[in-house]
Formats: C-alpha cells, sequence, structure tokens
C-alpha cells in the first residue's frame, strides 16, 4: 500500500487541463504532457499550471458532490442516507481506515503537492513572464496552498507541514502542530494578499482574489481564537468596498447567482469542460428525480426564529399547527418544507399524502407522491433548497452550478463574532449583523442595542447556523464552541411522519431543540441513534495508511 503524502510529493507533476470555456470560467491552454525537468518554459505553461491547482481544488470525496455540500452530514443539521464513512462520521463510529476522512486528506495534499511544484519551478520562467502574472501567479499557488492547509487543520489537527517537491530520503515526515501550521497558513495569506489583485476581468473569474486570502485569514484565525487577527483581516475585506450581499438569498445558490457580489470565491463547474456535479441529484426530492440522499434534520428546522426574531418556543407568532408561517424567510430559502413547491411539484411528506400536484404540465396534475410512498423519500421529511436550481431538470446528475466557498455574508458575520469575543462591542458589530439579517428578502427586525456580549454572543452563533447551513461551517462551528458533545449524541430526529409536533420544543442559546417537554415527541421519526466521544471525536483520524507507512506520524488520540 500506499503512502498518499509520499506518493503525492514524489510522483512526477501530471497538470490537467480542462478543454472547453465560458465567459466566467478559466482560460485554458492544451499541454502535452512535459515532465517536471522541462517544465516550466514559458508564461503559457506557467498559466496553465496555476489552472490545474483550481482544478485540483474540486474535491467531491462521496456521491459526487464538492465537500462542502456534504462535509455539514458529519453534524447535527444534515445526515447522509449511505451507508458510508461520511454517515459513520456523524454517527460517531468511524476508525482510521474512514473513507471520507482518507480522502479529504488525500486529496488536500495532493492540491498542496501541485503548488509546491508551482512555487518550487516558478523562478525558471521569471525572465520569460510578465511582472504581473509572475507575481499573480505565486500569489494564487500560495492562497490555495494556504486554503487546503486551513481546512486540513480544522479536520485533524496537528498534521505534515509540506512546503516543497519532497525526496525520497525526506519523505517520513512527523506532524507539525496546529499552532505551526496556522503561523504558516497566516504568513502565506498575507504574501498572497500582496499579490493578488482586487478584481479580475469576465474571463478569470474563479481565481483567487486579495479578498479572498484575506478571507481566509480571517477564517482560520476565527476558527482559532485569535480574535484581533480575524477581526482585522474581515475589516480589510470590508475596506477594499467590493463586495456587497446580494440582492435575494435564494438566487444567491443558482444559476442567476453565479457572478454575484456578495461571492467571494467558488469553485468553477461547466459541463464542455467535463466538470460537474451530482449535488442536485442527492439533495433533489423523489418527485424531482433526485434521491433525497443528504436530508436536513428536525432540529435545523425548529432553530430559525419567528419574523419577531424569537425563538419559536417563545414567540406569540408560532403556531404549531401551522409551524412553518411567520418564520425566519431563511429557512423557507433553505429547507424544502411541507406544503411548499419544490421543483414544480407540490412538496408533502406527510405519509397519508398519497397524490400530490405536478406544476410541470398545463394544465396541473395529480400524481402519486413518491415523496410520501416511495420507500427512500427523505427520511427526515425535509430537503434542501441550496443549490438545486430547476434549470438541472434536463439532467440532474450533471450539475454547472457554481458552489461557493466564501461570501461576503461570512465576512460579516467573522467580524461581528470576533468583535464580541474580544469585547469590543460597538456599533459596528450591530451593523455587521444586521446587514446580514435585513438583507432584502430576508428583512428580520434589527438586533437591539445595548446587549451583553453573552446575549451577541447567542446571536451570532445562530446567526451563522441560519445564514450558512450546508455550506460546510457547521462542523467547525460546534467544535470550536465546544458544544458538539452536547449535540451528537441521542437520537437525530426527523418529522412527525403523519403529523405535527404538538407544541414547540425548548430551544437553547446555541438554536438547539430539546423535545423532552414535548407532548409527542415520541412520535418524532428517529433516524439514527449517535454517540460522541469528547476524548476524541472533536478531531478526525489521520489514515491509518499514513501511520503504517510513515512512523513519524502520531495518530489522534482515541484512534
Amino acid at each position: 500500500m500506499k503512502n498518499y503524502i509520499k506518493i503525492s510529493f514524489l510522483l512526477t507533476f501530471i497538470f490537467i487541463g480542462i478543454s472547453g470555456c465560458k465567459d466566467t470560467y478559466l482560460e485554458k491552454v492544451p499541454l502535452s504532457g512535459p515532465s517536471d525537468q522541462t517544465y516550466f518554459a514559458n508564461q503559457d505553461e506557467l498559466i496553465l499550471a496555476v489552472n490545474g491547482i483550481y482544478s485540483a481544488m474540486v474535491i467531491h470525496p462521496t456521491d459526487d458532490m464538492p465537500y462542502v455540500t456534504t462535509i455539514d452530514a458529519a453534524t447535527d443539521i444534515n445526515w447522509d442516507r449511505n451507508n458510508s464513512g461520511l454517515q459513520s462520521l456523524g454517527k460517531g463510529n468511524q476508525d482510521s481506515n474512514n473513507d471520507y476522512a482518507r480522502a479529504l486528506w488525500t486529496q488536500l495534499y495532493r492540491l498542496i503537492a501541485r503548488c509546491n511544484f508551482i512555487l518550487d519551478n516558478v523562478e525558471k520562467v521569471k525572465d520569460k513572464t510578465s511582472p504581473e502574472i509572475y507575481a499573480r501567479s505565486i500569489g494564487e499557488a500560495r492562497f490555495v496552498r494556504a486554503y487546503a492547509y486551513q481546512n486540513l487543520i480544522e479536520m485533524f489537527g496537528g498534521v505534515p507541514l509540506v512546503t516543497k517537491m519532497l525526496s525520497l530520503s525526506e519523505a517520513q515526515l512527523p506532524k507539525n502542530s496546529k499552532d505551526e501550521v496556522l503561523t504558516f497558513i497566516f504568513s502565506e495569506l498575507d504574501a498572497a494578499s500582496v499579490d493578488l489583485p482586487v478584481t479580475y476581468g469576465a474571463n478569470d473569474a474563479g481565481r483567487a482574489t486579495k479578498g479572498a486570502a484575506l478571507a481566509i485569514k480571517a477564517r482560520a484565525a476565527l476558527f482559532n481564537e485569535k480574535w484581533d487577527v480575524a477581526a482585522q483581516a474581515a475589516k480589510s475585506v470590508m475596506d477594499l468596498n467590493t463586495y456587497t450581499l446580494h440582492h435575494n438569498f435564494t438566487e444567491l445558490f443558482s444559476y442567476n447567482g453565479e457572478n454575484s457580489k456578495e461571492i467571494i470565491l467558488s469553485l468553477q463547474y461547466l459541463k464542455t469542460a467535463k466538470r460537474t456535479h451530482a449535488v442536485t441529484r442527492n439533495l433533489l426530492s423523489r418527485n424531482g428525480q433526485g434521491t433525497s440522499n443528504k436530508v436536513p434534520s428536525q432540529s435545523l428546522v425548529d432553530a430559525f426564529t419567528c419574523t419577531d426574531g424569537l425563538p419559536i418556543d417563545k414567540s406569540p407568532l408560532y403556531n404549531p399547527s401551522k409551524p412553518f408561517e411567520n418564520r425566519d424567510p431563511r429557512l423557507g430559502y433553505t429547507v424544502a418544507l411541507p406544503g411548499s413547491t419544490f421543483f414544480n411539484y407540490q412538496f408533502e411528506t406527510h405519509k397519508d399524502s398519497l397524490k400530490c400536484w405536478n406544476y410541470n404540465s398545463t394544465p396541473r396534475a395529480r400524481v402519486d407522491n413518491q415523496d410520501a410512498i416511495n420507500a427512500f423519500s427523505s427520511f427526515t421529511g425535509y430537503c434542501w433548497r441550496k443549490y438545486v436550481d430547476v434549470i438541472d431538470k434536463v439532467d440532474v446528475a450533471r450539475s454547472e452550478l457554481n458552489i461557493i466557498l466564501i461570501r461576503y455574508a461570512e465576512v460579516q458575520l467573522i467580524y461581528a463574532e470576533a468583535k464580541i469575543e474580544k469585547g469590543e462591542i460597538d456599533q459596528s458589530v450591530y451593523n455587521a449583523i444586521n446587514l446580514v439579517r435585513q438583507r432584502p428578502g430576508v428583512n428580520m427586525p434589527p438586533v437591539p442595542t445595548g446587549l451583553s456580549q453573552a446575549a451577541l454572543r447567542s446571536i451570532v452563533r445562530k446567526e451563522r447556523l441560519f445564514e450558512l447551513a450546508m455550506e460546510g461551517f457547521r462542523l467547525f462551528d460546534i467544535r470550536r464552541w465546544k458544544i458538539a458533545d452536547k449535540i451528537m449524541t441521542g437520537p437525530f430526529y426527523g418529522r412527525v411522519p403523519r403529523g405535527l409536533l404538538a407544541s414547540a420544543p425548548a430551544i437553547d442559546d446555541h438554536g438547539i431543540a430539546n423535545y423532552a417537554g414535548v407532548a409527542n415527541r415520541a412520535e418524532l421519526r428517529v433516524v439514527e441513534t449517535r454517540q460522541f466521544d469528547a476524548g476524541r471525536d472533536y478531531l478526525w483520524p489521520i489514515p491509518n495508511i499514513e501511520i503504517v507507512t510513515d512512523p513519524n506520524i502520531i495518530q489522534n488520540p482515541g484512534y
């Protein structure tokens, strides 16, 4: 068997050219397969090599879905129906051979290897490349490498820090501490932010910018309680005056929103380049020809406040017989709710709803309701709406909708949280939170001034849940807030199959629902029962193959 880090760094570097283009995709240059001894020869080869690292950022560890759209299934808000490594990470019975964790480790280190190859060889074409392209290319490679390491340390803790191509004698490396890697990440992103442009033309959409480097620095700092660094980096993004929140929350996750000024960086997909994903198929309802493979939890649905800003257990607007009315609009924008229209079908998951309306025909027609009668319809009674665009109806398994990695709303919430944790609560904190809460179409009431640090901490943590659900942040949030051991143990609930909850559950300061006081809580569907070992599960296991082939790497505790 192979050590994936060593193989990634020792194999001859192969660049994957992507044929075809569209206005918003990276420029491509043909490549005949040079060796690492002859590469680079000119500016075109340097540009192609850099394009290759963006291609390598498209990581699909399971179900042909980018990992930012699947990783929330290892948390309290999402569930993976497959008997898979991802399901094991959510259930808490993973081991060091977990295929989902191994895929991310392997592919992120392959991405790092590509970046190291560029940085080790870029000097060869310095005199043959324009100063602008030369500096930008170095900045892009450093940014992507730092982005890969930022993901690795949040999943695995300390990891080997590899900053160059390795010889065989250098191949066995110990882990660096998480703090050591974090220091490297900050340094790389600082350097990259100097070399990267603020914006690009349409033909270069999808490349890293100064704003992307600063935003990932802010994210890495927030996740590691470096409040000063996080607030300063987020403020630097804000001061660029380049990004604004999109006017329509649902459109942001559709084809019509791909060029939004809220998006700082996204993964680029294109059918003619043979770069697609199956997010639509995996998230979509059975009536819509999807598999309902990744589904949101009942607890997520109950976390969203009412339109008065109060949780459902305290708001006079909440009606248990009409639980989806008078709720934060982001609930219905994020989750396909029973009674709504989804992919041009009436979406109803009550098990007695044997027929539903098909609005794809004129006139509309009654059809068998697969979302109630199919054995593999949503196990929770809900589906995800983000990234499900009816334009993909012709081919739900091959979507070319871009997937967002960084957006401006996250930057605003990073700034607010960092300032709150620093104890520097001023009007800018309220402005940042309210900007997110009050975008057109959401229009939630502003946060009242004069709140305590604890009250604002609760608000910003819940705002992250409401705003960023199903975008790949929840795992890292519940870990850094040290609540994973409390919320990842016990039943993972779906809706009452043939009815509704008799009353609202109790909602705590994190937005977590407690159903102990609900009279008919026994009627909730128990999708699975989870466990969480606080001494082990705050980190994922380093893949066993790495431990076996490199005795210098020490496994994470408990595995």
